[in-house]
C-alpha cells in the first residue's frame, strides 16, 4: 500500500511538472509573431526603426520599453499622457496596446482592432527587440 502510494505521489508530482512546462512554454511571447501583429495592428501609424521619425497618426516606437511616456520627439501627445507619469514596463505596454483609455483615460490613441493578450505578449516581446 504505501509503495503504491509513493508511485502515485511521483507521477503526480511528475504530471505536474509536465503540465507546468509545456503550458508556460506554450504562452511564451514570440517577437516573431510580435513583429507580424506590429505590422498588422501599429504600423498604419507607428514607426518602430531607429531614426524612422514619427509615424502617421502615432510616434515611433524604437526604444519605448523602460522609458518614460510622451518622449518621442516632434510629437503632439495628449495632456493626459503627458501627465501620465508612466514608464513603459512590459505590463504597462500589454495592457496599453490592449486599451490605452482604460490606462490614460483623455489619451489620443484609438484602437481598430485590439490584439487579444497574446497577441499583446507577442506586440511586447517585439517592441523589447527595438531599443
Amino acid at each position: 500500500m504505501a509503495r503504491a502510494l509513493m508511485m502515485t505521489r511521483r507521477f503526480g508530482v511528475a504530471l505536474c511538472f509536465t503540465a507546468t512546462t509545456v503550458f508556460c512554454s506554450a504562452n511564451a511571447a514570440d517577437p516573431a509573431k510580435g513583429a507580424d501583429n506590429f505590422k498588422k495592428m501599429c504600423a498604419t501609424c507607428h514607426t518602430i526603426e531607429n531614426g524612422a521619425g514619427n509615424g502617421a497618426l502615432g510616434p515611433n516606437l524604437f526604444g519605448v520599453p523602460g522609458r518614460a511616456a510622451a518622449l518621442a520627439p516632434k510629437f503632439g501627445y495628449s495632456p493626459a499622457l503627458k501627465a501620465s507619469a508612466i514608464v513603459w514596463s512590459d505590463d504597462k505596454l500589454k495592457a496599453w496596446v490592449q486599451n490605452p483609455q482604460k490606462i490614460v483615460p483623455g489619451a489620443k490613441m484609438m484602437l481598430i482592432h485590439a490584439p487579444n493578450a497574446e497577441q499583446a505578449d507577442d506586440i511586447v516581446a517585439y517592441l523589447n527587440t527595438k531599443k
